[in-house]
């Protein structure tokens, strides 16, 4: 099939592999019954991988596995995994897109291996000087895309209006019917507040949004990230890395804090029949299982990081999010926004 998506998975990756990734493609097959536009290049220890395919029952026309002998321990370092590990699940799963055409590759492993591995492997876009990392961030409207997340500690206006451009791109990817509408992340939404870096990022984004690939809101703070106004959010790494700690801490705290409050008193207990409804609904807002899946931008092929610790629903997310990712044909959109780079200079 011409237009078929072929989606490479790292199934020796995270917690519990290759057991949740497999589990995980089921979830995928069984809500996408009716597709045949897809396929799995599976990569890993082969008599564990069918091991849990026979338990799932996943036919054979869905996925071919490719049998590597070595995994990517959680403790291992960019230079020895290029070392040591280039017959590792991790490896080869991302070095499918070179030589097996493999549209995207997933992986629930060692995310500084993954992401130098891929960096060597993909090699950069070339107008591209920094990849970044991307993920979803729920609002109020609907879901931004958050960027960067922790690639890069420090950057200069030219990687924050790359950021920009890719991250709309990849905006539009997965939500075409909408609109990416940018802002910068910043300590105010006055164009005199910030950074030098941020104030030259602004006048250039402002200057390339009539190209019309992407709305420019200007500065947006913190307390505003969930509005939904904009939903392309940028930022450096290190800025961009701690807020998304914060919200995961302020969000397990606030559920914590509700669970507690629901079950503290024998009343408390009784009061959760009457807003059980509303409780199951809040619950599932927050679930990051549903938002499980960073993505690294700027590189010549997408490759996505799904959680180590995350369960085979949160697995089938990041698979969701891959082949979502590539029917929105993500990269031919980066490479038309990096088209217009001239407004970098």
């Amino acid at each position: 099939m011409d237009n078929q998506i072929i989606i490479a998975i790292d199934a020796m990756g995270g917690e519990n592999a290759p057991s949740k990734n497999i589990e995980g493609i089921s979830i995928f097959l069984k809500r996408n019954r009716n597709k045949k536009d897809f396929f799995f290049n599976i990569y890993g220890d082969e008599t564990l991988i069918i091991k849990e395919i026979k338990k799932y029952k996943i036919t054979t026309n869905f996925y071919k596995i490719f049998h590597c002998s070595t995994v990517v321990s959680d403790e291992e370092t960019p230079l020895t995994a290029i070392k040591n590990s280039k017959d590792s699940s991790m490896w080869n799963s991302i070095n499918s897109q070179t030589i097996f055409n493999s549209n995207i590759t997933l992986s629930a492993g060692n995310t500084g291996v993954l992401f130098v591995v891929s960096r060597m492997l993909l090699k950069t876009i070339n107008s591209v000087s920094k990849p970044a990392l991307a993920g979803l961030w729920p609002n109020k409207k609907n879901m931004n895309v958050v960027l960067d997340l922790g690639a890069n500690v420090e950057c200069d206006e030219n990687n924050l209006v790359d950021f920009s451009e890719m991250g709309a791109a990849l905006y539009k990817a997965l939500f075409p019917q909408d609109s990416p509408k940018v802002a910068l992340l910043n300590i105010g939404s006055e164009q005199i507040k910030g950074t030098e870096t941020l104030k030259k990022a602004y006048v250039k984004l402002k200057d390339l949004s009539k190209y019309g690939h992407f709305q420019f809101d200007g500065f947006i703070e913190g307390n505003k990230i969930t509005s939904g106004e904009s939903n392309v959010i940028i930022t450096d790494g290190f800025t961009g890395n701690v807020a998304l700690k914060t919200a995961e801490g302020t969000a397990k705290f606030v559920t914590d804090s509700l669970k507690y409050s629901l079950t503290s008193t024998l009343a408390a207990k009784f009061s959760i029949l009457f807003s059980y409804f509303a409780l199951k609904k809040f619950k599932a807002r927050l679930d990051p299982r549903k938002f499980n899946g960073a993505i690294f931008l700027g590189l010549k092929g997408p490759v996505v990081k799904s959680h180590g610790a995350t369960d085979a629903l949160g697995f089938y997310y990041s698979i969701d999010l891959c082949y979502r990712i590539i029917k929105g044909d993500l990269m031919s959109k980066i490479k038309n926004n990096l088209s217009h780079g001239n407004g970098k200079k």
